[in-house]
């Protein structure tokens, strides 16, 4: 019997597709050889098993904290203890003082793998990027696409400068818009109530950190001074340092906008106090530099500049003007917007900033200012921003949902605590228009501007404080003793501990 055979064009088709299905087993074994996890695994194991951490819903462990028999450790919040922070401490007090926008850490942990990021150990080394700046341009690229979205600032036509945190970018500011106008010295104001600053380190400890920068403003603070008492130098550099020694022990009690420009006792600027007391001003000669925070801190306020004129220059802080917070009526349109990744996105630590500025000339010296002080902001710093500026970016709203909500919340609970209270108030905000939503919202502020209406009660902070609650001074935002600041934006463990202190204080009124 005769074998059968193929048609030639069917033994062709047959070869040929032996050699695909070999072509295609190598690329598969290669492909799969190449794509295999290698110096990344240990630290995506790493990073999962310190996640994987509950510390009872109380706390969290991190990567860098400390370890006990090789396992992470949990760090509590306020108020619980114990190996996993289950042990909760009634008589603790409730501390809402610091601005730690922690209330956004839920949001994160949900988003994980999408806000997750693993970096070699040879991530950019070199003091620039390629094209010799200190800046990222793809994260510029999302900074503009973000305000585009979200549509809270005018980036169209605007320099966009990096800095440590909103901060440092005040006092650029600050500087840059002196010397753009240095006929006379600078008058810097702000109005009450304006947003105090976090205790500074003293000048000894500053100086261990920051040798070189200190070791130029004390050498540019003794040539001032030299100038100015026409001395030698003997005597004006005991002065010059023990002056500002001081000036480093007693600034935990000062206002934020007042010791940064004090800070460097620049003879082109300094700072003089409320803007109401210059309102009607008749000095031609003066210039006049004003902060504007809006929405305020503290009492989440939508502001405009008061000052106007030739010689009257704005900073805008606007890190609060997100929709977690406040309604978006319009794009803001100011010459110098500030904002921060802290307020956004609740990175806090990660210490990033950034303006945008209308006029060159004040982009060139604010840029050369951040320089000067810190050769740039951190690569790494900026790789995390760029991480979560565009995954906020490429999002549907899901970060401004959550945080709007969640801050809602709070002010509807707070305001409902307080509502049966003769003795205790907070400021009032009516509900607004917001372009993000298209429609009109319900206030959300991150603060509470709280009051206390006895005329006994005239220490509010002394009268919260023996209730076990620690806020912060009504007179370090320039305010009336009578009001303390209540942060509502941090752990859901430190807004509950509030609630059920100012509870139990409402219901001891008589």
């Amino acid at each position: 019997m005769a074998s059968a055979q193929l048609p030639p064009k069917y033994g062709k088709c047959f070869v040929c597709s032996m050699v695909l299905n070999m072509l295609l087993i190598m690329c598969l074994f290669v492909g799969h050889t190449k794509g295999k996890p290698g110096w990344s695994m240990r630290a995506a194991m790493e990073a999962e098993a310190v996640a994987s951490e509950s510390c009872s819903g109380h706390g969290r462990a991190y990567l860098d904290g400390l370890l006990v028999d090789g396992k992470p450790v949990c760090e509590c919040n306020t108020c619980f203890g114990g190996p996993d922070c289950s042990q909760f401490s009634p008589d603790c007090p409730a501390d809402v003082d610091s601005g730690d926008p922690l209330f956004l850490e839920p949001f994160w942990m949900q988003n994980a793998a999408s806000s997750a990021l693993l970096v070699s150990g040879w991530h950019r080394m070199s003091y620039s990027y390629a094209d010799d700046s200190t800046i990222s341009e793809e994260l510029v690229k999302h900074i503009r696409k973000l305000h585009s979205i979200v549509g809270n600032a005018v980036t169209e036509g605007r320099f966009i400068v990096f800095g440590t945190g909103s901060t440092q970018l005040l006092n650029a500011a600050v500087h840059s818009l002196a010397l753009t106008n240095s006929s006379s010295r600078a008058v810097v104001v702000t109005t009450k109530p304006f947003y105090p600053v976090n205790p500074v380190p003293n000048l000894r400890v500053f100086l261990f950190f920051n040798s070189v920068t200190m070791i130029a403003i004390i050498v540019k603070n003794l040539i001032q001074d030299a100038k100015r008492t026409q001395i030698g130098y003997e005597v004006s550099e005991l002065e010059s340092i023990s002056s500002l020694t001081k000036q480093y022990d007693n600034m935990a009690n000062t206002q934020a906008y007042k010791s940064q420009t004090d800070f460097f006792r620049s003879l082109d600027y300094n700072f003089v106090g409320d803007t109401s007391l210059f309102k009607n001003a008749t000095d031609g000669n003066a210039n006049f530099i004003e902060f504007v925070t809006s929405p305020n801190n503290p009492d989440g306020l939508l502001k405009k500049a008061v000052l106007e004129g030739p010689h009257a220059k704005a900073i805008n802080d606007h890190v609060y003007l997100w929709p977690h917070y406040t309604a978006i009526p319009a794009p803001a349109d100011e010459d110098v917007m500030i904002f921060s990744l802290s307020k956004l996105t609740g990175h806090a630590g990660s210490r990033f900033g950034w303006a945008l500025i209308k006029d060159e000339a004040v982009y060139q010296a604010m840029s050369a200012y951040a320089s000067q002080i810190s050769l740039g902001v951190s690569h790494d710093t900026q790789l995390v921003a760029l991480k979560l500026i565009k995954f906020v970016a490429q999002g549907k709203g899901e970060i401004f949902d959550f945080g709007f909500k969640t801050m809602r919340n709070r002010w509807e609970i707070l305001g409902k605590t307080l509502s049966v209270s003769s003795r205790f108030s907070i400021q009032e905000i009516e509900p607004q228009y917001c372009s993000f939503y298209q429609k009109v919202r319900e206030p959300s502020p991150a603060y509470g501007w709280f009051k206390c209406e006895r005329e006994e009660d005239e220490d509010c902070y002394a009268v919260l404080r023996a209730a076990g609650i620690i806020t912060r001074q009504g007179t370090r935002f320039g305010a009336d003793s009578r009001y303390v600041r209540l942060s509502l934006i941090k752990t859901q463990d430190d807004f509950d501990l509030l609630i059920r202190k100012l509870t139990i204080l409402v219901s001891e009124e008589d």
